[in-house]
This record gives C-alpha cells, structure tokens and sequence, in this order.
C-alpha cells in the first residue's frame, strides 16, 4: 500500500514532467532564454552572444527550429525567441510565428551578430544569453533544466539570482521512484488526479505522429517502416518514429515531453496508444499503461540525467515496452522483465544530437521494448551476469545510469569533438 506522500509525489511529478513544448526543446530553451533576455533589455538587441554547454550544443546545432522557415541551429533558435518570442509559454515560446515574423527573423539574423560559445563548467544543461542595445545590456542564465531561470541581469543590477543545481528532474519525487511501487501507483491512483497531463500527452502526440505518416518529413522513417510489413509490432514503431521525423523537421506542432525532451515523450506514449487500439483496451486501461511507461522513462532518466551521450530513446523505448506489459496484464513481473531484457539489448546506443536520424533510433528502442515483453512472454530472459544486467530491475536501472553518467563522459567530449570537426571539413 502506497503511503499518502509518495502517490502525492507521483501526481506531481507527471504534472511537472508531462509539459507541452513546440519544437526540440533544447533549441526551444535557447529562444526562450532570449525572450526572456530581450524583455530585461526592453527591446530587440542590436547583438548577442549565447553560451552553451555542449550538451546543448551537440543537440541545437543540426535541428530545424520551427517558425524560421528551416532554419537550424542556435542562432536561428536565438534570433526567434527576441523576434518572436513569448516568454510566458515557455516551451511553446515560438508556437505561433507569423508570415511577417518569419521575414523578420531572416532579416535579423543577416543584420545581427550572434556568435556562439561552448562553455563547460560541470553542467550538462546550462544557456546564457547576453544581449546589447545602445547602452544597455541584459543577461539570462537557464541551467539544470529547460526552463529553469537562475539568473537575470540588467546593466549589472541583479533581478533575479538563484542556486545552480544540475537537476536531474524539476521534482523531489526521482529520489523515490522503483517500479514495484510505479506499478502499484498506476494500479490504484485515483485517475481524475492524473488524467489531464495524460489525455494531453494522447491528443498531441498521436496528432505529430499522424501528421509525420501524412506528409514527406526528415528521412521518413515512420512512412518507410509502413511500406512494408504492417504488423502491430511495425506499427507501433512507425507511429512514434512518424512523430519524431514532423518533429526534427521543425514542423510548428507541439508535443508533449517527458525528461525534457519531446523525442522521449512521443516514444513513451505513441507505442503504448497504437497497441491499446489495436488489441481493443479501453481508456482507462491505457491512461493507467501510460503513468506506467512515462514513469519508468523517468525512473531510468533520474540516474542519467536530462542530456547525456546515452540515447533518451532508449529509456522511452524501454518504458513504452514496460507500459505495453502493463496493458496486457504482465504486472509488477511483466514490467520489471521487459524492462531488464530491453535495456540488455539496446544500452549502448549513444546521443549525437537532435536530428533526423532521432526518428530511426526511436524504431529500434520501442522494437527492443516490445522484444523485451515479448520475451517475458515465452518465459526467456536475460540474467544477473549477462554483462551489465544484475538482479532487480531497480539494479539494472542504476547500472544503466552509472554506465550513461558516469561511463560516457569521456565519450561525450569525443562525439561533439567529432560533430563540431565535421562542420568545418
């Protein structure tokens, strides 16, 4: 039996977590940033400088920003949030670029200058934006989390100072999160406590899905899986891929994210919705699935971290398989295994940034969730000693973070290394 506390922590972390957000939200924290930025200042800079973690880097640097007219990259994600930025949406900063706006930002970028600077400071999610107009100038810090302000500055007078905390998550609750009681929580939580973010997450990500399968987008992964065997398996992998190619083509549709990234929160959730379809499972049945995959996505995330070089699509996928256990009637025993056999087969997937390819990653993550279960079906399942597999999905989870976290750094440095030499070659 849950206590009080940790089903309050649970609600809370869904609704926090569970947030709209239009466009890569790395890039869209960036415009945001500079909206934030431009209204301290009073106006639109005459120029700007942006400041990023490589982890922002690697994932701004080769994703279309919506509203620009296709544009990529920091700058252009910069040059819209003071052109057309509206601060008080935060990840939505950019959802409704006008005709005119878009103009406006491809004329600001060719007369503006926004150089753009790697900072390492430790911080794995960290943006500052400075900007100058006459004689005035402000600055605005965001670090930890996408759209957690720590600093805003105006001609060196502080507005507003607060802690820096590489932040896993925006909640306590990551400190109490195991499966067994994910499972229990999604048994038993009243779901009128829950239902908003999660009916939210449904009608926008299936939406971004269906449009991505409708239209020509990135390298058309969801359309190319559908033109050949069009079983449930290939079909579930499609959809949430069809979701990421609108999105990673900076298509102006907002999703719903999960660990800060819309790419995770489209895998968690689409998978899950086109199996209950399919096999005739009623609403309640999926919303209950669905606290069960985003939970879990979350649960492997805390470990690792918002941005790391190990691939989010990888926990989404695993949490998508963990959710389709749920639906079926695996239990605490189903989750747990898909879980554990997913991440035997798919931990070694790394992050080299947003981009198209995303799309395909994604594929092959909800295939090695539903394996995963699938495997649990007929009794297999890899053990404790099979590399970094240990007894205990809670275990394996945490041997994953440490892998991801601790393992990667090294290889973080090299894969930017590698993106930023071949952008000059």
């Amino acid at each position: 039996m849950l206590n009080p506390e940790t089903i309050d922590a649970y609600c809370t972390l869904l609704e926090t977590e569970l947030m709209p957000a239009t466009g890569c939200t790395e890039p869209i924290a960036i415009a945001f940033a500079a909206a934030t930025m431009r209204n301290a200042l009073g106006g639109r800079p005459e120029r700007m400088l942006v400041r990023v973690s490589g982890n922002i880097l690697k994932n701004a640097k080769s994703v279309v920003v919506p509203g620009t007219g296709g544009r990529k990259g920091i700058a252009a994600a910069a040059a819209a949030g003071v052109v057309a930025g509206d601060a008080s949406r935060l990840l939505e900063v950019i959802d409704a670029v006008s005709p005119v706006e878009r103009e406006q930002i491809g004329a600001y970028l060719k007369d503006t200058p926004i150089p753009v600077e790697c900072v390492e400071d430790g911080l794995t999610l960290d943006i500052r934006v400075t900007g100058w107009r006459g004689e005035d100038t402000a600055c605005v810090r965001i670090a930890g989390a996408h759209t957690n302000i720590v600093h805003i500055e105006r001609n060196g007078a502080t507005l507003r100072d607060e802690p820096v905390v590489d932040a896993d998550h925006e909640s306590d609750a990551p400190g109490i999160l195991n499966t067994a009681d994910i499972v229990a929580f999604a048994d038993t939580v009243d779901l009128r406590r829950v239902e908003a973010p999660l009916k939210r997450q449904l009608s926008l990500n299936l939406a971004i899905s269906e449009y991505g399968l409708g239209r020509s987008c990135g390298a058309n992964i969801g359309r190319v899986l559908l033109s050949g065997a069009e079983d449930l398996i290939t079909r579930a992998r499609a959809w949430a891929a069809a979701g990421s190619d609108a999105r990673m083509s900076g298509e102006e549709l907002p999703v719903v994210i999960v660990s800060g990234s819309g790419n995770q929160g489209i895998t968690a959730s689409v998978p899950v919705a086109v199996w209950a379809k399919e096999r005739g499972f009623g609403e309640e049945a999926l919303l209950r699935a669905l606290i069960v995959s985003n939970l879990v996505t979350i649960h492997q995330k805390t470990g690792i971290g918002r941005l790391s070089a190990f691939c989010g699509a990888v926990c989404a996928g695993c949490g998508a398989g963990a959710g389709i256990a749920y639906l079926e009637g695996g239990g605490y025993d189903g989750v747990a295994h898909a879980v554990v056999n997913a991440l035997a087969i798919i931990s070694g997937m790394v992050c080299d940034g947003a981009k198209a390819s995303c799309a395909a990653k994604i594929a092959a993550a909800v295939d090695a969730g539903i394996l995963g279960y699938r495997m649990y079906t007929q009794k297999q399942e890899f053990v404790s000693g099979d590399g970094i597999v240990v007894k205990g999905v809670d275990n394996t989870i945490r041997n994953v973070g440490r892998l991801a976290k601790d393992g990667m750094r090294t290889t973080e440095a090299e894969i930017l290394s590698i993106m930023l030499e071949t952008e000059t070659k």
